[in-house]
């Protein structure tokens, strides 16, 4: 089973902004004449790099639920100008959205394992064009 990381989403409040900022960085980078992948850098390596690249995603938490998530590619530790350990999370750049699962607040990333993970929402399920809102409330009150 795969071995995933989670994340919050700082300023993106629903996959489709997230969306918006991937393809708007990937038209950056082209502009640029930069390889057009997308990268998340954080401060933390993660040390099981190896079961997180053989399937797992980094799933996203936004406005408190589990809303999406991106595929991990591959994990590129680097040390940064002012000698501090960071890595590059390459993600691929298409989003999957997923079931709405709660999560508290929290710092940096963790691991998720695959059995704890949301499962992705199927295209043309029954709620897949269902507002955020209404989505949410159905989801805290456990009908979803």
């Amino acid at each position: 089973m795969a071995l995933h990381l989670i994340k919050l989403c700082v300023g993106c409040e629903s996959p489709d902004m997230l969306e918006a900022w991937v393809s708007g960085r990937l038209e950056e980078r082209r502009r640029r004449g930069e390889p057009t992948e997308q990268i998340h850098t954080t401060r933390m390596v993660p040390k099981r790099m190896e079961e997180l690249c053989a399937g797992g995603s980094l799933y996203w938490v936004m406005k408190g639920m589990v809303q999406c998530r991106q595929r991990l590619l591959e994990i590129r530790p680097f040390i940064d100008a002012e000698g501090i350990s960071r890595c590059q999370l390459v993600l691929q750049p298409e989003i999957t959205r997923t079931e709405w699962q709660p999560r508290r607040p929290f710092q940096g990333w963790r691991y998720l394992r695959g059995k704890d993970a949301p499962a992705d929402l199927k295209t043309g399920a029954e709620g897949d064009e269902m507002p955020d809102h209404l989505r949410r409330e159905l989801t805290e009150l456990g009908l979803l």
